[in-house]
């Protein structure tokens, strides 16, 4: 069939005329490229649809046609219904109005209007509204638990939101929508995804917008620190002296080997480059992972022990 001018209008498919106006109207009013100057392109492409939707349901032998031989045979000249409306050749010919045409129809009569040239101030007296402005609702803020694991590798998740929407009889019916939420590897705590208009739809109120915000769990390992990892590692007196190898496993499950040869003292730090949390705008590089250690003294030493402690470190 082509387009679905019933979906296009969000509309049922025995909407009579009254419910058809108002369902161009509040979708005109949404997609009109004025109401749009960030996305004029695609909102010029969907009010020239939604107008078109408009023009095919509203004339009872387009929509018959239509209804009948879907969206191309209406516009590749099928048989008509009846005599009327045919050329000279035996076909109806489809010759669609203009959006600008049947968008000043229903909203404004520039003679004769109360509100003049002023068609968003027509629309807002058609709605009942008074207000200069239409208003949109405030955001809707929610927090998005994930794991460093998650904000190290990417990941997608799964939210299923329910809302009140309008049906085309201005009532207000529940729905549940599963959204989509792509986590980028290198997010940081704060990131807000936003899903435009996805609050509940109340007459003459634009939908809030659905905001998800990034939060960081505590991990039991590592801790973050802008594009840096901090780990810290528990080591003996002995170790701290002599040596130590740090064995340590990172968030996508490989196992590194990290010798320390100097000697390491309470704010003593090994930096292994490129180790760390992806950077956002450009993932294929990385921060630093920073060891650092805590490194446990004996409680108490014998005389013996400290005589010969005293002995190694004067020489």
């Amino acid at each position: 069939m082509g387009i679905d001018y019933h979906k296009v209008l969000q509309v049922d498919r025995n909407a009579n005329d009254d419910e058809l106006k108002k369902a161009y109207r509040k979708l005109a009013m949404k997609w009109h490229p004025d109401k749009n100057p960030n996305n004029k392109k695609d909102a010029e492409a969907k009010f020239k649809q939604i107008s078109e939707a408009y023009d095919v349901l509203s004339d009872p032998q387009k929509r018959l046609i239509y209804e009948q031989y879907g969206e191309e045979g209406l516009k590749n000249q099928a048989p008509p219904p009846d005599a009327r409306g045919a050329d000279p050749r035996g076909s109806f010919r489809f010759n669609p109005r203009s959006a600008d045409d049947i968008f000043s129809e229903l909203f404004r009569d520039s003679r004769t209007g109360p509100y003049g040239d002023d068609i968003f101030a027509q629309f807002r007296a058609a709605t009942g509204e008074t207000s200069n402005t239409v208003r949109k609702a405030p955001p809707i803020e929610r927090q998005l638990p994930c794991s460093l694991e998650d904000i190290y590798k990417g990941t997608t998740k799964k939210m299923k939101i329910s809302r009140d929407v309008l049906d085309s009889s201005g009532r207000s019916i529940p729905v549940e929508e599963l959204l989509t939420i792509d986590i980028k590897p290198g997010w940081r705590k704060g990131t807000k995804i936003t899903f435009e208009e996805k609050g509940n739809e109340l007459r003459g109120i634009i939908p809030a917008d659905l905001v998800f915000i990034v939060d960081e769990k505590p991990h039991p390992v590592f801790k973050r620190d802008g594009n840096d990892l901090v780990v810290v590692q528990k080591i003996s007196l002995t170790e701290a002296l002599t040596g130590y190898t740090a064995q340590i496993t990172t968030l996508d499950g490989r196992t590194l080997s990290v010798p320390v040869d100097n000697v390491i003292s309470p704010t003593y730090e090994e930096v292994v480059k490129g180790e760390g949390m992806p950077i956002s705008k450009d993932p294929s590089r990385k921060g630093n992972l920073r060891i650092r250690f805590s490194i446990k003294f004996p409680s108490n030493l014998t005389i013996d022990q400290k005589s010969r402690i005293k002995r190694m470190f004067s020489t």
